[in-house]
């Protein structure tokens, strides 16, 4: 079972993220899956979620993910990934600044039924926005 839930997390990175199929969403994602980290305003149900997503990848359209390690137990996998792209669309309010961003962060899903049902995210944003320019950067 661990082997097929990391599956479904690699799937997730590699067909949503990297090549912007959102169709894999649909397709990975319960209908009844609950985010734990989506920002104010945004609801922390399947659309939030989607919702989220969709920003997050029109705000960076060459964005790539990095898979650096995938670890598995009973129905969670844990994923550690790094992130590259440009800031070409509009992120939370900032338009796009066509500056570079480079960051990591970590996402823990878990999975029923052959779905992801629960999804925790931490990454790091307030570096994303210093690099965007959003938010100024200490000792600058």
């Amino acid at each position: 079972m661990s082997e097929e839930n990391k599956a479904i997390v690699r799937r997730m990175a590699e067909e949503m993220v990297s090549k912007k199929n959102m169709v894999a969403f649909d397709e990975l994602v319960s209908r009844d899956a609950k985010a734990h980290h989506v920002p104010p305003g945004m609801t922390p149900d399947f659309d939030g979620w989607k919702g989220l997503v969709g920003m997050v990848l029109g705000a960076f359209p060459d964005g790539r993910m990095n898979i650096e390690a995938l670890v598995a137990s009973d129905d969670k996998v844990v994923m550690r990934y790094t992130f590259k792209g440009t800031h070409g669309g509009d992120l939370m309010g900032v338009p796009a600044t066509g500056k570079p961003v480079d960051f990591s962060g970590m996402v823990m899903e878990r999975i029923a039924g052959g779905k992801i049902v629960e999804h925790w995210e931490q990454m790091d944003m307030i570096g994303v926005m210093q690099q965007i320019g959003a938010v100024p950067t200490p000792g600058e």
